[in-house]
């Protein structure tokens, strides 16, 4: 799990997120929201908009590279405005989307000898999953589960998002697991 402060509030993210989309349509840089103490430690983490239940964009990090404030800010404007699935949110639209933002754990690689023993060792509705093989990488938050909800579904439904063919399958495999702390 992320490391829990007790000083993290929720709220506090997500207005973080909203104001930085905000800034985006004014013109202005991620970073000049002021944040308190608490997100100047290192996270990675996701944003998803959604409107009305349906995905808007979603846009993260898997590694901690950024302060947790400056993670979120660039993830909610790439989110707004550079998910490639969907166009450019609208000033509009601002208003009418949901901002949720999960907190990643480091991902921690998992070691199996096949795709049936993977299977088993995933925690569904737990486990955030990053696969990789051949050059192409794809990830699933672990919110992911509740559409895809048996591992099977959910690995199969990875490999695709990484760009490989349906049902692919060898030895240049490899996963990593990470779970999250999401705020809505």
């Amino acid at each position: 799990m992320p490391h829990e402060d007790p000083t993290v509030d929720g709220k506090e993210m997500i207005a973080l997120a909203r104001e930085a989309i905000q800034g985006a349509f004014a013109g202005l840089e991620p970073g000049y929201v002021e944040c308190p103490a608490f997100f100047a430690r290192r996270a990675a983490t996701f944003v998803t908009l959604t409107q009305g239940g349906a995905l808007r964009g979603c846009i993260g990090s898997l590694e901690a590279h950024l302060t947790l404030g400056e993670d979120i800010q660039r993830n909610a404007i790439d989110a707004a405005f550079k998910d490639p699935r969907f166009p450019p949110l609208t000033a509009q639209e601002l208003d009418r989307i949901d901002i949720e933002i999960s907190v990643l754990s480091r991902p921690r690689p998992v070691g199996f000898a096949s795709r049936d023993e993977l299977l088993g060792r995933l925690r569904p509705g737990v486990d955030g999953l990053i696969l990789e093989a051949n050059g192409h990488r794809g990830t699933f938050l672990p919110q992911v589960w509740e559409q895809l909800p048996t591992p099977q579904e959910f690995v199969s439904h990875l490999v695709r998002k990484a760009g490989l063919p349906a049902g692919y399958w060898d030895d240049s495999v490899r996963i990593w697991r990470y779970t999250v702390k999401a705020f809505s």
